[in-house]
């Protein structure tokens, strides 16, 4: 292992003096779109505004010190706020000391987790949810937040429990609406959502808070039934481990798996998007443990769990940021407002909150997604339903359980359902491949090549076993040589081996050899020879092509009916 890629501050190695106005750009920009979307985010769980402040400072500071990615943005994150929010829910009231406690403890765990599994590189852990179910899983997590920012976008009292009951209980309530308030949030989301299509540069989200504000002081909104923030705690926290009881600890292990997933699978995503122009290869475990590490730091310092931010990497990367200094200098703008500037917020809105949260739930709904889904595999458009059906409906870690289960089971079902083929040569080739009904392709007498386009496992080996005896016995008569061609094959497991070793004696007893060809795949070379199949088959039955196996082994050859043993 190369010891020196784990060295700190890698994400700012190689930085020059002619990098600073572009990260300085950066990082004015970043703090810009930052401020309102930390603090909005920060109530969306249950928090003081100013501690989104210090969640996105401890999850910058972490990144900057043990990422590697030059742009990503680590910070409060409206994809995970709600999992936590509604897991932590049901064992404290949201926003009391236990409630805060164990946010901070949770957060120390899924910090954990995810900087674990990139010290021991465990990246692949990020492909475990497909595109349907991820996009699934975000239009439920929109549809919370959208449930969830309602009555403060419009005036009403807050609601609590059940998604479709809030729902319910928010549509009846609707005629004690605050117009002002309603008037606030919705221009505040217009104001966000035009400026969006015209530049992601624009930090109309501060712009729409200090209008709104603006709007509330001159017009003397708070007497017009208008609730405001009201003036926010100066100072910083102390550091400290949160105190939490073993038993609370313990329920929140399942949370903490589930949450470390998401964000393992968001932040993969995201460093894999915006990867520098000189064509530096992204270090996927490295991000884990930079993200990983700002959540330990926030949990530390009594904030929650932080993820990765596309859209906010997105600002680095198109406003000229070359370094994570662009986030550092964010971070110090953001610190001293969490730190000194309490009074300054006094006067803002919620409502002007709830429509930047508003905003960012249409914005992680995948429109497009859904529509080429629907259009092209409408198997997989159901996964997204079922997905966000469930996060919407049942408890919204459950739903993520479920999406999880799905995902991972659409993946197995996709295994289930290979079956050896009969292949045929192409004329004048070495070519062997699956026929397409054109009648193009050529057979040799006495000889089947079957191919099987899949991991051979116990998900599939009875399917396998029963394909292969069907295209021999489909053949009985005339079949001397079966050469599987394996090239597909990159895995053999225990169950799948004894089914493959089932195969060779059937072929046998009809009478024909046995011989592989093209098992390009080392780790399935490996369980030939540790199932003991490379014996049963003989090391010159082993081919490097399928035209080598015909030509050592055809029925034209004479010491053919020698080798069947």
């Amino acid at each position: 292992m190369n010891w020196t890629s784990w060295l700190p501050l890698r994400a700012l190695s190689g930085w020059t003096a002619k990098d600073f106005n572009g990260d300085l750009a950066a990082g004015i920009t970043l703090a810009a779109i930052a401020i309102p979307e930390q603090m909005a985010t920060a109530r969306l769980g249950g928090f003081g505004p100013e501690i989104g402040f210090f969640a996105f400072a401890a999850g910058s500071l972490a990144f900057a010190l043990f990422g590697a990615n030059r742009h990503l943005s680590v910070g409060a994150d409206s994809t995970i706020t709600p999992l936590f929010a509604g897991g932590l829910a049901l064992i404290a009231a949201s926003g009391s000391q236990h409630y805060l406690a164990l946010a901070a403890m949770l957060a120390l765990m899924v910090g954990l987790l995810v900087a674990l599994s990139g010290i021991f590189r465990l990246g692949w852990i990020a492909d475990l949810l497909s595109v349907p179910v991820t996009t699934g899983f975000l239009a439920g997590i929109s549809v919370h937040i959208v449930v969830s920012q309602l009555p403060g976008l419009l005036g009403l009292p807050p609601e609590s429990g059940e998604t479709v009951r809030r729902i319910g209980e928010i549509v009846a309530s609707l005629h004690l609406a605050n117009p002002w308030s309603a008037t606030l949030g919705l221009g505040v989301f217009a104001l966000v959502f035009i400026a969006e299509r015209i530049s992601a540069r624009i930090p109309a989200a501060l712009i729409g808070m200090v209008l709104a504000t603006l709007a509330v002081i001159v017009f003397d909104l708070k007497n017009r039934g208008v609730e405001l923030l009201g003036i926010l705690p100066n100072g910083l926290p102390t550091p400290g481990m949160p105190t939490v009881d073993f038993q609370d600890a313990q329920a929140l292990v399942p949370l903490a798996l589930l949450i470390a997933i998401v964000v393992m699978v968001q932040t993969a995503a995201t460093s894999r998007s915006f990867v520098p122009q000189d064509g530096e290869v992204p270090d996927v475990n490295r991000d884990f443990v930079g993200v990983g590490a700002g959540s330990i730091v926030a949990g530390l310092f009594g904030a929650f769990a932080v993820n990765s931010s596309p859209p906010r990497t997105a600002i680095v990367a198109q406003t000229g940021g070359h370094s994570q200094l662009s986030g550092l200098i964010a971070t110090a703008i953001v610190l001293a407002l969490g730190a000194f500037g309490g009074g300054l917020l006094a006067n803002v809105p919620q409502a002007a909150l709830a429509g930047v949260l508003m905003f960012v739930a249409q914005h992680i709904l995948r429109w497009q997604v859904f529509a080429n889904v629907y259009r092209q595999a409408p198997v997989e458009f159901a996964l997204i339903l079922i997905t966000m059906v469930a996060i919407v409906v049942l408890p919204i870690e459950t739903g993520v359980a479920i999406g999880i289960g799905l995902s991972l089971l659409h993946g197995i079902w996709g295994s289930t359902r290979t079956e050896p083929i009969e292949l045929a040569q192409v004329p004048g080739t070495s070519v062997w491949w699956p026929p397409n009904g054109s009648g193009t392709g050529e057979q040799h007498p006495g000889v089947l090549v079957a191919a099987f386009q899949a991991p051979l496992s116990f998900v599939n080996a009875d399917r396998f076993k029963r394909g292969l005896r069907g295209l021999i016995d489909a053949r009985s008569e005339d079949v001397k040589l079966v050469v599987l061609e394996a090239s597909n094959i990159v895995e053999i497991d225990y169950t799948a081996a004894q089914t493959l070793i089932d195969a060779i004696h059937h072929c046998r007893d009809k009478g024909a050899v046995f011989a592989i060809a093209r098992m390009e795949s080392l780790r399935a070379q490996a369980a030939l020879k540790r199932f003991g199949i490379a014996d049963l088959v003989g090391p010159q039955r082993i081919f490097h092509s399928v035209d080598a196996a015909i030509r050592a082994l055809g029925p034209e050859q004479p010491q053919q009916q020698d080798k069947v043993q």
